[in-house]
C-alpha cells in the first residue's frame, strides 16, 4: 500500500529576514533523524524566473543545483542540513508560475476559457507542490512560502495552501507559522500584538496556523505561551519558542528541546521517536572547541553583504570543524586593493580565497591579490572567477603576456587567456544560458586534487559562461601552472595547480555548493589544513 504523502507549509509574518529556511530545515533534520523521507522546497513570490540575473546585493547567493537549476540560498541550508540533492523541483518562483500558465494558455490547453488566478494560477502552483511528493521518494514535504503574509504577492501561494488543506484533508497538511515577539526595552516587555494580527492575517485568507514558531530574544515564558494560544488559535504545547543562537546549527537542537517535531508528527498523524542527532552533534562540538585558530582572507567584491558566499562561509564551518580550527575569515573588498596597500592587508593571513563572481568591477585587485599569495606561498583557493584570475595574473607575471585578461572584461585583450567558446558566442538572453550544474571532471594523478579527493573521476556544479583557453595550456604548463583536472568530453580545463608552491588551486566550478555538514567539502577541508600548517609553520618562525 502506497503511503501518503504528508505537507508542511511553513509561512512568516511580521517582517521578513526571520529564518524560515532554517526553521524548515532544522524540522527537516528532526523528521529526517526519526526515519522519515523529507525534502523542502521554496516558493518565491518575485516575478523573475529564477535568481540567475539578480543581483546579489538583492538576492544574495545564487545556489545551484546537480541539474542546473538556479536557485534560492535557502536550498543551500536545505542540503547542508538533510545531505540530500535538491533540484528544479525544490525552487518555485512566480515568474515560472505565470510563464507556465501563459505558455499553455498560448497552446490552447484551456479551450478558450478565461484565464485567471483561481483557479488556473492556483491550480499550477498546487500542481508544483506536489510534483516531490508525487514521486513517491517521500515520505514528508517541507514547503517553505517566501515573502510575509499579507504581502499581495504572496496571496496566490496562500490561496493554494487553503485549497491543498481541503483538497487532502486532515493530518495530511499543516501549517507553521514563523512569527516575531518584539521587545520593547522602554516598558521592558515582550509583545504579542504584532503576532496576533499576523495569524489574523493569515486567517483572513481561510488558513489556520496549526504551530506558531516564534522568534524572539529573550524567553517568552508561559504566560505569553497561554495568551498566543488562546487569541491565535493553537495548542499549547504548539507555541513554539525559536530564541537567537549562537549558530545555525544550534537550532535542530533547539526545536528538538521545544518538542516541535512532536507536535508537528502528532498533527500529521505520525509515530515520533527520539532523532538520532549522534553525527550531528559531533560535528557540533567540533566547532565550538576549537584547538587552533586561522584567518582565511575572503577577496571579492560584494564583502559587505555576507549572504552573496553563504555557502563559502558554510563551507569554511564544515571543514573548520574537520580540522578542529576555528575559522575566521576576514572580508577583503578587492576594489579597493592595489600594489601599495597589498603586503598590509594580506601579510598576515594564513590563507586566501579568491571569491567567484561576474563583470570587471574589482577585478584588478583581485589579480593583486592572487600575485600576493602566490609569490609569499600563502596557500590560495581561486573559486570560478578566482581560478580565472589567478590564470590571467600568472599569464601576465609570470609567462610576461602584458594586457593579458578575460574577454568578459577586455573584448581586444591581445592575451584572451580567458575566453567565451563559440557557442555561447550567440547567445544574448543571459537567464540560463551558461554551463550550470554538474559536470563530470577528470583529474590527472600524483597531484594536489588527486590526493585531495582521493580519487580520479568527480562531478563538480558549475555557474560560469567565460572558460580557460586551451590556446595557452601548453605556455602556462611549461612555465609551472599545471592543467589538472579536465571535462573528459570538451577537453576544458576545470582545475589548476601549481606544484612548486606550497598549496595554489583553482578551480572553475563552484565546491562551495557540495559541502554538508554530513559531507564537508575535500577541497575545503584540504585548503583549511594548509592555512593551518602556513600558520603553525609561521609562528615557530616568528618565536625564533
Amino acid at each position: 500500500m502506497k503511503r501518503t504523502t504528508k505537507y508542511i507549509f511553513v509561512t512568516g509574518g511580521v517582517t521578513s529576514s526571520l529564518g524560515k529556511g532554517i526553521i524548515a530545515a532544522s524540522l527537516a533534520k528532526l523528521l529526517q533523524a526519526q526515519g522519515y523521507r523529507v525534502t523542502i522546497q521554496k516558493l518565491d513570490p518575485y516575478i523573475n524566473v529564477d535568481p540567475g540575473t539578480l543581483n546579489p546585493y538583492e538576492h544574495g547567493e545564487c545556489y545551484v543545483t546537480n541539474d542546473g537549476a538556479e536557485t534560492d540560498l535557502d536550498l543551500g541550508h536545505y542540503e547542508r542540513f538533510l545531505n540530500v540533492p535538491t533540484s528544479q523541483a525544490n525552487n518555485v518562483t512566480t515568474g515560472k508560475i505565470y510563464q507556465s500558465v501563459i505558455e499553455k494558455e498560448r497552446r490552447g490547453e484551456f479551450l478558450g476559457k478565461t484565464v485567471q488566478v483561481i483557479p488556473h494560477i492556483t491550480n499550477e502552483i498546487k500542481e508544483r507542490i506536489q510534483i516531490l511528493g508525487n514521486s513517491g521518494d517521500f515520505d514528508i514535504v517541507i514547503t517553505e512560502i517566501g515573502g510575509t503574509v499579507g504581502d499581495i504577492e504572496s496571496l496566490p501561494y496562500i490561496e493554494a495552501v487553503r485549497q491543498l488543506k481541503w483538497d487532502l484533508g486532515e493530518h495530511n497538511v499543516i501549517v507553521v507559522h514563523l512569527t516575531l515577539i518584539p521587545y520593547l526595552s522602554a516598558a521592558g516587555e515582550l509583545k504579542t500584538k504584532p503576532t496576533q494580527h499576523s495569524v489574523k492575517t493569515l486567517m483572513e485568507s481561510g488558513v489556520q496556523a496549526d504551530v506558531l514558531v516564534c522568534r524572539t530574544e529573550h524567553e517568552i515564558g508561559d504566560g505569553i505561551r497561554t495568551k498566543l494560544a488562546r487569541f491565535c488559535n493553537v495548542q499549547k504545547e504548539a507555541v513554539i519558542q525559536s530564541i537567537d543562537a549562537s549558530t545555525i546549527y544550534d537550532v535542530p537542537n533547539m526545536m528538538l528541546e521545544e518538542g516541535l517535531d512532536k507536535v508537528v508528527l502528532k498533527k500529521l498523524g505520525l509515530k515520533s521517536s527520539t532523532p538520532d542527532l549522534t553525527s550531528w552533534n559531533e560535528f557540533l562540538s567540533r566547532h565550538k572547541n576549537p584547538k587552533s585558530e586561522v584567518t582565511i582572507g575572503l577577496i571579492g567584491k560584494y564583502v559587505e553583504l555576507q549572504d552573496s558566499y553563504k555557502s563559502i562561509l558554510e563551507s569554511f564551518i564544515h571543514a573548520g570543524a574537520v580540522n578542529e580550527v576555528k575559522v575566521k575569515v576576514e572580508s577583503v573588498h578587492s576594489e579597493y586593493l592595489n600594489k601599495d596597500n597589498i603586503k598590509e592587508k594580506l601579510s598576515h593571513l594564513d590563507g586566501a580565497l579568491v571569491a567567484p563572481g561576474f563583470g570587471e568591477r574589482g577585478i584588478e585587485g583581485k589579480i593583486e591579490a592572487v600575485r600576493y599569495v602566490r609569490e609569499n606561498n600563502i596557500p590560495f583557493l581561486g573559486i570560478c572567477l578566482g581560478m580565472q584570475m589567478a590564470v590571467i595574473e600568472y599569464a601576465r607575471n609570470v609567462l610576461g603576456l602584458e594586457g593579458a585578461n578575460s574577454t568578459e572584461m577586455d573584448k581586444n585583450t591581445s592575451y584572451p587567456v580567458i575566453y567565451l567558446m563559440e557557442e555561447q558566442k550567440a547567445i544574448t538572453n543571459k537567464g540560463g544560458t551558461m554551463r550550470l550544474g554538474a559536470w563530470d571532471c577528470k583529474l590527472k594523478e600524483d597531484t594536489i586534487v588527486s590526493q585531495v579527493y582521493n580519487k580520479i573521476n568527480i562531478e563538480e556544479r558549475h555557474r560560469h559562461r567565460y572558460e580557460y583557453n586551451n590556446t595557452y595550456k601548453a605556455q602556462l604548463e611549461a612555465a609551472g601552472m599545471k592543467a589538472t583536472g579536465l571535462n573528459p568530453e570538451t577537453g576544458l580545463v576545470e582545475i589548476i595547480e601549481i606544484p612548486k608552491h606550497p598549496w595554489f588551486i583553482g578551480v572553475q566550478y563552484h565546491p562551495e555548493y557540495k559541502s554538508t555538514v554530513s559531507n564537508p567539502h575535500p577541497l575545503f577541508v584540504a585548503f583549511i589544513k594548509a592555512a593551518l600548517k602556513h600558520s603553525l609553520k609561521k609562528n615557530s618562525v616568528s618565536m625564533t
